[in-house]
C-alpha cells in the first residue's frame, strides 16, 4: 500500500517541501533518498540525530505513516543561551 509523505529542508534563504508517495514499508532514510533533496541542496548532510518527523527526532530506520513530514535539521551556528546572555548584557 502507498502512503503520502513530505520531506522538508530549509536554509536561511531557501527551503523545500517535497511531496512523495512511497510504499508503507519505506524507512525515513529511504524516503529522503527517494525525494532527491540532496540534488537540490548538495551540502545537506543526512545523519542520525538531525532528522525528525513533525519536530520529533527519529532514527533513520523508523517506519513512516501517511501524512508524515520528514524534517532534515541543520547544526546550530550559534549557542542560543550564549546569544541571550549577550543580548541581556547589551540591554
Amino acid at each position: 500500500m502507498a502512503i503520502d509523505i513530505e520531506v522538508a529542508y530549509a536554509l536561511p534563504d531557501k527551503q523545500a517541501i517535497i511531496p512523495l508517495t512511497v510504499d508503507e514499508k519505506t524507512t525515513v532514510l529511504e524516503a529522503i533518498e527517494q525525494s532527491g533533496i540532496q540534488q537540490e541542496f548538495p551540502n545537506c548532510e543526512i545523519k542520525e540525530g538531525f532528522v525528525g518527523i513533525w519536530s520529533k527526532p527519529v532514527k533513520m530506520d523508523a517506519a513512516l505513516k501517511s501524512g508524515d513530514r520528514i524534517e532534515i535539521y541543520r547544526a546550530l551556528t550559534a549557542d542560543p543561551k550564549a546569544n541571550r546572555r549577550q543580548k541581556a548584557k547589551e540591554a
